[in-house]
């Protein structure tokens, strides 16, 4: 009992002597805190009591930290508490207490601290370079005591400190003495401020040889001998107090304790703790850092055999996916052939039944005529008793016959059966006559298999096949003949009509072309001849409705009736002039999307494969079907193939009008024949085939149903029929020569090569009016008087249709044909935004897939590109792996700038390299994209392909790069928030890449690329004092992705490095609180780059 109550007794008294303690003047409580000293209970709570002190500072400073430091310290309480919470180890306040037993009178309040802070963060700078804080209440010129040097404090003697007191500062000038140890004591203060952790702030000893005292950089004051080394005199950035800084390799529980750190763990600068190393990392003792370069290297040799493997067995992906198609193709086309030939084997045995029936039935009359002729004979009847009589068979032929003709029936059936059913896949079978196996036939909607399709497909081509053997001559009739077997989908018909048709250049009052009139009518052939300067594809283009920067006169009607061209293009197919193909995909790809995108959305899909194989099969591409078109820097099918699958997009859509621009240069003459009976087949269907072609021979040219022929100046010469065009140039007086093909010979007298006869009278500059006059056209009145002979001049003119605009060229100045020239210039760009912008009602009645069903297709299309590609993306992957290591290990992150050089590297480099890769999504298919987004394609489904394909970059390289440049440099964000910022940095410089791609031409794209990120990123790191430098800065997408790595990298940075952290961000202008500021505005930068370049994608395209 007496124990419980003297441990009663102890606990009580405790608690009352610190209360006495802390109550009374100082010099009565040094002399009750010898007390303490005897007393280790009481001690600790009078630590813990101080420690508390310190912790509560949080209320004093909440407002002034939120309203001047929220951009560095966002959770007061956590970053104050990882400074200044003492309360695992607080044996320096003890020590402290038993040393000075006025420790509460010598600790700087909260006004002296905000003092000293702010001397570290104004604008005057003076005070940071020499560490010297301003003139206070205790140091001043008059008044400059002990405790005002480094290192030393004084106590405010009988006046209580108050220390939660933020605005006045108490009088210290007594007892001045060393600074205890895990505190420092500034130079112009006579305060202690406890040291924050992870710093070492041990008492400095004198080195006599410099007579500094280290491990701090202070002198002792002349003239004072008894001035001794106190503590530490500052705390501020790393790079003006490092010495306070718990050094790296070593870790600091306390401010007064530093520990090596051990084998196996790392301990960074400032570390309260050490860190245990990754396995396989190399961590010796005293290691400021793990070397985790292995994991690199590892990572770095599985990638690289990684991309090794794609780089050579990409192709292998794909090439094995074609040779299972193409071998359920090939065993459709087998089942097919061998269907067909049984069929045939049939039909022979039909025809063989039904000769060996007749002369069954020819025998068996036979026998019987023999037969009732010797009854009649035997019985005695004549001629006349015949009459009377009807005529009987014998009854001895009764019995045996009724077998026979049970066998005649059975064998008649089949007959029958075979010529109800010819095309039956069954042979002479009992059941051939069910009627039924034909209606359960599998329509082309109920098909599902690949090989069911291909089947139906072959089975409908080789019908065609065999009706085309029966109507070789492919006449309008054998047309209908065939249609009446085969189920063909009727095509709307398109005629167009064009009277007095001029289009005139704006700017220059040029004719490009002049008083065309006549008509292109559906299921005939018509060819577009004429010398170089003739404007035949000035012609197809104003057909088209593709004619810029010109003034257009005269009527064009469709059906009859004036209306757009634009409102029929879902079945108007253009071919161009060049090849525009994609080379990266097969024959067969390239045109089944150009079915499945432009042929009606209720089509089903077999007949979409038969339209297909019906295009291969009549183009001769059946053996390049699965072979790649080929780009420049990769050979694929030959020039003449390419020719064809270029007509070919166009016929897969089944079009009612096919514009096509010289189809037959480069083609070899059975090549060019080829194309024109395909060309001529989709005639007979009622397409309207209007065709520029050049020097056709003369069995080509023979196949044609009309011919235009222009003259230079876009004059016409002839419109009509291809067989009476001999017989009207013979009326002019001009004859073919024999064994001279009539195309080449006019050809040749309407660029003056050949000049008529003399005794025709006619010059070709007057066989333009000579049609005009023939037909009745109306004629110009200064072509009339070329015809007349008035003027010789005036017919060269009148041909370039610009007399007056040709006289005034001539006397212009250089000055007034260059504005000439860029008015021209300007009403072309114009022309071709409004048009970009134009809307007309469709009048094709297709449904054409929705945007959803063709961005589906575009997927499957680029994602095919992007596998054949995989090389190109291996090599972009391995470039980044080399940039990771090479920024991973030169640009280290470096403590006192938190990474921020490091980051910029990165930042430039992830940025052009990611540019440089992206360009290549819209560089190289600018032309087929012009192509598809004229023939109604959606634009935005095209798009949205694109950049979704790019989204697997996206998520990729920001891990490729950060793989490397992690591992090798090792900086103290996680690898999640690096992630984060590289992730949104190559989704924003990807969406610049685009915009650059599309409004500029390559070269100039790939310029922009690589100068955008070093510009910006210099004005982003530019620390100039100017608005309009940081309102461009601002607007900088390099700004935010530094910004946000640098605030992921010093959010990590707490305790001693505070000081650090908030000057190196307001140096920079960052804040901690706008990291996902950042990546948001990285996001919306690549959102509204997207957003400009589809609006220069679809504005300033040239179609």
């Amino acid at each position: 009992m007496s124990r419980k109550k003297a441990n009663a007794c102890e606990g009580f008294s405790v608690p009352v002597l610190l209360v006495i303690v802390l109550s009374l003047p100082s010099r009565v409580a040094s002399q009750n805190a010898e007390d303490l000293n005897n007393n280790h209970a009481a001690l600790d709570m009078f630590s813990g009591l101080i420690n508390s002190q310190i912790s509560n500072f949080t209320y004093v400073f909440w407002d002034d930290i939120k309203e001047h430091f929220g951009f560095c310290i966002t959770d007061v309480n956590a970053d104050y508490n990882a400074a200044f919470n003492f309360s695992k180890d607080i044996t320096f306040i003890s020590n402290c207490a038993k040393k000075n037993r006025d420790i509460m009178q010598r600790m700087c309040t909260a006004a002296e601290i905000k003092f000293y802070f702010n001397g570290f963060f104004s604008s005057d700078s003076s005070s940071k370079k020499t560490n010297y804080l301003k003139p206070n209440k205790n140091c001043n010129l008059t008044s400059w005591v002990n405790g005002c040097e480094p290192g030393w404090a004084c106590s405010a003697g009988e006046t209580k400190a108050d220390l939660k007191n933020a605005k006045d500062m108490p009088t210290r000038s007594t007892a001045c003495a060393p600074c205890c140890e895990g505190f420092f004591c500034p130079h112009g203060l006579t305060c202690m401020i406890p040291c924050p952790l992870g710093a070492y702030c041990p008492l400095a000893k004198l080195n006599k040889t410099t007579g500094i005292c280290e491990p701090y950089h202070y002198q002792l004051p002349p003239g004072e001998p008894n001035h001794t080394c106190g503590g530490a005199n500052t705390w501020a950035d790393i790079l003006s107090s490092s010495e306070v800084f718990c050094s790296a390799g070593s870790y600091c529980p306390s401010t007064v304790k530093k520990n090596p750190c051990s084998r196996g763990h790392y301990c960074r600068t400032g570390s309260t703790s050490q860190q245990e190393c990754f396995r396989m990392a190399t961590c010796e003792p005293k290691s400021a850092n793990q070397n985790i370069t292995a994991y690199g290297v590892m990572l770095f040799a599985g990638l690289s055999f990684l991309l090794v493997i794609i780089y050579n067995c990409s192709d292998q992906v794909l090439a094995t996916r074609e040779k299972r198609q193409a071998k359920s193709r090939e065993k459709a086309v087998q089942s097919v052939r061998e269907t067909a030939q049984a069929r045939e084997k049939w039909k022979s045995a039909r025809d063989i039944a039904k000769k060996h029936a007749i002369g069954l039935q020819t025998q068996l009359s036979r026998t019987f005529s023999r037969r009732k002729s010797s009854s009649r004979a035997a019985f005695g009847l004549g001629r006349g008793g015949s009459d009377s009589l009807p005529p009987m068979p014998p009854q001895s032929a009764v019995g045996p016959s009724k077998g026979k003709k049970k066998e005649k029936n059975t064998l008649t059936n089949m007959i029958h059966a075979i010529e109800a059913d010819p095309d039956s896949h069954e042979g002479f079978n009992l059941e051939i006559g069910d009627k039924n196996i034909k209606k359960q036939a599998p329509k082309g909607k109920q098909l599902h298999t690949q090989s069911q399709i291909f089947k139906y497909a072959y089975g409908q081509i080789e019908k065609e096949k065999a009706l085309q053997e029966q109507n070789k001559n492919l006449t309008f009739s054998g047309v209908i003949s065939m249609a009446s077997d085969i189920e063909t989908r009727k095509r709307p018909t398109i005629e167009v009509a064009f009277k007095d048709l001029t289009l005139t250049l704006k700017g220059k009052n040029k004719h490009l072309m002049r008083c065309v009139t006549g008509k292109i009518s559906p299921g005939r052939v018509s060819a577009v001849m004429g010398p170089s300067g003739a404007g035949k594809t000035t012609f197809l283009s104003a057909l088209a409705g593709k004619v810029r920067g010109c003034t257009m006169s005269g009527l064009i009607l469709i059906n009859g009736k004036v209306e757009s061209i634009h409102s029929y293009k879902k079945i108007i197919g253009f071919v161009p002039q060049d090849d525009i193909v994609h080379g990266n995909l097969t024959v067969e790809e390239n045109l089944w999307f150009s079915a499945r995108c432009r042929l009606s959305a209720d089509l089903p899909k077999p007949e979409k494969v038969l339209v297909v194989e019906r295009v291969i099969e009549a183009l001769g591409l059946q053996a390049v079907r699965d072979s790649l078109v080929g780009t420049v820097e990769k050979r694929g099918i030959s020039g003449g193939q390419r020719k064809r699958v270029n007509v070919g997009l166009e016929m897969v859509m089944e079009p009612s009008l096919l514009i096509l621009d010289e189809p037959t240069s480069g083609l070899d003459s059975s090549s060019s024949n080829l194309l024109l009976k395909a060309l001529r087949r989709e005639a007979l269907e009622g397409v309207n085939i209007c065709m520029v072609v050049h020097q056709p021979s003369y069995t080509l040219f023979r196949m044609f149903d009309d011919l235009i022929l222009l003259a230079k100046g876009g004059l016409t010469v002839y419109h009509g029929s291809v067989k009476k065009v001999e017989e009207y140039f013979s009326s002019l007086g001009i004859i073919v020569p024999e064994r001279v093909n009539p195309p080449d010979h006019f050809i040749d007298i309407l660029e003056g090569i050949i000049k008529p006869s003399t005794s025709s009278g006619v010059n070709y500059k007057q066989l333009p009016v000579r049609w005009m006059l023939h037909n009745g056209y109306p004629v110009p009145m200064d072509m009339l008087q070329s015809v007349d002979g008035m003027a010789a001049s005036a017919s060269e003119n009148s041909a370039n249709g610009a007399k007056e605009g040709d006289a005034a060229v001539d006397g212009q100045s250089f000055a007034g044909e260059f504005w000439q020239d860029v008015k021209c210039h300007v009403e072309w760009k114009k022309d071709n935004i409004q048009h970009n912008f134009l809307t007309s009602n469709d009048l094709s009645n297709r449904n054409t897939p929705s945007v959803f069903q063709q961005y589906r297709y575009f997927l499957g299309r680029v994602g095919k590109q992007r596998l054949r590609e995989a090389r190109t993306q291996a090599v972009d992957f391995l470039i980044l792996l080399l940039a990771g290591i090479c920024l991973g290990t030169l640009a280290k992150v470096s403590d006192e700038t938190f990474g921020s050089l490091g980051y910029t590297y990165t930042v430039i480099a992830v940025s052009l390299l990611c540019k440089i890769a992206a360009l290549r999504s819209f560089a190289l298919d600018k032309l087929h994209y012009w192509r598809e987004s004229s023939s109604g394609i959606s634009s935005l489904a095209y798009f949205l392909a694109k950049d979704t394909i790019d989204h697997l970059n996206t998520f990729i390289k920001p891990l490729v790069y950060l793989s490397m440049f992690y591992f090798f440099n090792n900086p103290r964000s996680s690898v999640t928030d690096n992630y984060a910022v590289l992730f949104c940095l190559v989704y924003c410089v990807t969406g610049i890449a685009y915009a650059l791609a599309i409004f500029f031409e390559p070269g100039p794209a790939q310029l922009w690329s690589v100068l955008l990120p070093v510009v910006l990123t210099l004005i982003a790191t530019n620390n100039s004092d100017s608005k309009v430098v940081d309102f461009i800065s601002d607007l900088c997408y390099t700004k935010w992705a530094l910004e946000a790595f640098v605030i992921a990298n010093a959010k990590r940075y707490d305790g001693v490095w505070l000081v650090t952290r908030c000057g190196s961000l307001m140096k920079s202008g960052y804040d901690l609180n706008h990291w996902y500021r950042c990546l948001l505005f990285l996001l919306a930068f690549g959102v509204l780059s997207r957003g400009v370049a589809f609006f220069c994608m679809v504005t300033f395209q040239k179609k």
